[in-house]
């Protein structure tokens, strides 16, 4: 569940002292300051996953904000990521840029003072116990911007930018714990490769975070009828062998996973009656099913009824 705050809901004349509250409250005590008071522009989207705090900041207008010292025993960690505008941010002296698709890691105890252009922001703050990785790992590379253009660092920035997304989605407790699992086993790979330690990273993390990339290859390929096992093995410089030992724990083989994703995709599209007119062939092609004999029988093994049929009585 998420909760959703905007600082226009606050009359001009007390917007400040409104947001100011809000934002202490619910993020971390700081002072802030916008060129445009009072009739600034500002809005926060806050939830939770599992023990993951998500906050999503869509800041309108540009301002700074110093955040005050504070007593963390516990010892947490907060991603900071931008998806729109700038941020530069002062910390001990250390300046730290952040432009879009980039994310830092970084102590919320510590201070900072940072100065934004108007931006469109992503949080996530997590107990440090939650990090499988040594602190003096993790120290060398706090606040260093990371870019998430490409490899483990690009699948983090992907998934942190889902979760304001997933917030209101999520079926219950266990999914979002599962959810905030994965992001945090991408992130402790993508941080062990900065400090080049991938030793660094248990091995039930890196065999969870292997997972995670393997399930999103293989979402965005499912139209693909190559898709094969050994296609995803060898994209992943993995034996054969060792990808069907993988799926173990899964409890279904690769291509009946791959099958039934697809088939998902199936019934989803033969729902949507903004897809009324599309044939049915149409719709198994499009998410690798291009024999229509074999996709009919697919369909009717999985849900009882071949396609058209189904959406048949689906649209009654």
């Amino acid at each position: 569940m998420r909760v959703h705050y905007r600082a226009e809901d606050a009359p001009v004349s007390s917007r400040v002292d409104y947001w100011q509250e809000i934002i202490n409250e619910s993020v971390a005590p700081m002072d802030l300051r916008y060129d445009h008071e009072p009739s600034f522009s500002s809005e926060i989207v806050l939830g939770r996953l599992g023990r993951v705090n998500v906050t999503e900041l869509r800041e309108r207008s540009p301002g700074e904000a110093r955040g005050r010292p504070r007593e963390d025993r516990a010892g947490s960690y907060r991603v900071f990521m931008m998806t729109h505008g700038q941020t530069v941010t002062y910390r001990g002296g250390t300046e730290t840029r952040l432009t879009p698709g980039e994310f830092v890691l970084t102590e919320l105890s510590r201070p900072f003072h940072c100065f934004f252009q108007p931006r469109r922001a992503i949080c996530v703050a997590f107990p440090k116990e939650l990090l499988p990785l040594p602190d003096e790992e993790v120290a060398s590379v706090l606040d260093v911007p990371i870019q998430g253009d490409e490899g483990v660092p690009a699948l983090v920035t992907s998934l942190i930018a889902r979760l304001p997304g997933c917030l209101d989605e999520v079926a219950g407790a266990a999914e979002g714990v599962r959810l905030s699992a994965a992001m945090l086993d991408l992130l402790s790979v993508a941080l062990a490769g900065r400090v080049e330690r991938e030793g660094a990273t248990p091995p039930a993390a890196r065999t969870r975070a292997l997972l995670t990339r393997i399930h999103a290859f293989v979402e965005e390929r499912l139209g693909d009828p190559g898709l094969t096992p050994a296609v995803v093995a060898d994209a992943h410089h993995i034996s054969l062998r060792y990808l069907y030992k993988l799926f173990e724990s899964e409890g279904y083989g690769v291509a009946d996973w791959i099958r039934r994703r697809r088939l998902e995709r199936c019934r989803h599209d033969l729902l949507d009656p903004a897809l009324a007119d599309r044939p049915v062939r149409a719709t198994g092609a499009r998410w690798g099913f291009p024999d229509a004999t074999q996709f009919n029988r697919s369909f009717r093994a999985a849900y009882g009824l071949p396609p058209a049929e189904f959406r048949r009585l689906a649209s009654w």
